[in-house]
């Protein structure tokens, strides 16, 4: 399921910042705080870039060939920071994890009613449907090409995912429904299920096909369906 619902990219400080920053440290603070942060940018920059390639062309199909050469750095400086490409992969996977539960979160703070809190996630997940050049989610894209359940990305995607139902039981356990348990399962059915169709909807359609699944789910939950 990772950020208005724009997609952050790229992340992190511009360039201009980073550099501004670097000769900032240099100049009146010490050498060895200097090479941290410059070491961060490099780390930043790859996985920057890996994150962009992954998104847009899946994971099996970029090699750290291709991320090294993208990102204008030495193969030894990727994997410095990142010893396989499968820890690439998970860290790429845990910051979208992490942006896409902030602006959750950030949603979910402006809207104490547990029903309208629920509108409001339908409503910017749609809208994140029909951003330019959206290609799905990246944990489910991820965790359909890989097989193995004991891979770390696709257990990083899978506690994503539970996440999700969790997150969602949580506000209908504060609607007043017979069944909260089989509502929270829908929504999140219903969600997943918005991501992967996504080429399906129209920008135009996305926010309103959700919103008015969750409008039929919650009258069928309210009538004990």
């Amino acid at each position: 399921m990772s950020t208005a619902p724009v997609r952050r990219s790229p992340r992190g400080l511009a360039p201009t910042r980073r550099a501004r920053a670097v000769s900032k440290v240099t100049s009146k603070g010490s050498p060895k705080a200097a090479a941290e942060l410059a070491a961060s940018d490099v780390r930043d920059r790859i996985l920057d870039t890996a994150s962009k390639l992954f998104y847009q062309r899946g994971v099996r199909a970029v090699g750290v060939d291709l991320v090294v050469q993208e990102a204008e750095v030495a193969k030894m400086s990727l994997y410095r920071y990142f010893p396989t490409k499968d820890d690439l992969i998970v860290a790429f996977l845990e910051r979208e994890d992490l942006e896409f539960w902030e602006l959750w979160d950030s949603v979910a703070q402006q809207h104490p009613d547990p029903a309208d809190e629920l509108k409001a996630h339908m409503r910017w997940i749609g809208e994140r449907l029909a951003r330019e050049n959206y290609r799905g989610c990246p944990q489910i894209n991820v965790a359909a090409e890989f097989a193995e359940q004991d891979h770390p990305a696709r257990q990083v995607s899978q506690r994503h995912m539970q996440a999700l139902r969790s997150r969602l039981q949580d506000i209908v356990k504060r609607l007043d429904v017979p069944r909260p348990k089989p509502l929270a399962a829908q929504l999140a059915v219903l969600v997943n299920g918005a991501f992967v169709s996504s080429g399906l909807l129209s920008p135009e359609e996305a926010p309103g096909v959700l919103l008015g699944a969750l409008k039929a789910l919650l009258a069928g939950a309210q009538a004990g369906a």
